[in-house]
């Protein structure tokens, strides 16, 4: 097998591990989005559940699209819309539902 052989098995391997990435960000996404209440979507201030639950299953549907070819651009998109609710919504809402991050670390509900 030569170098360059093994180089691009290497670079498959590392574009289908970033795009299993992005399934497993957009699934969990639309997992949690799932399970809160549509009242408090709109108590954090962040769109309506059902917005976040187009968004978020269309990049899971993008991801899976995208899972052989990451960085492409529905790669991208799919990334983006669970990454935009992974680090802004997702904590809105678990403030707003008493389970926010109180710095009394872990173990503690």
């Amino acid at each position: 097998m030569s170098m360059s052989n093994i180089l691009s098995s290497i670079q498959s391997l590392i574009f289908f591990a970033f795009g299993l990435a992005a399934v497993a960000l957009s699934l969990f996404g639309l997992i949690d989005a799932l399970r809160h209440r549509p009242d408090a979507f709109t108590a954090a201030g962040k769109r309506t559940k059902n917005f976040w639950l187009v968004i978020l299953g269309v990049a899971l549907a993008l991801s899976f699209v995208s899972v052989f070819t990451a960085f492409g651009l529905t790669w991208v998109l799919a990334v983006v819309g669970a990454g935009v609710y992974a680090a802004d919504v997702r904590p809105a809402l678990r403030k707003v539902m008493g389970r926010g991050s109180s710095g009394d670390g872990p173990g503690h509900w």
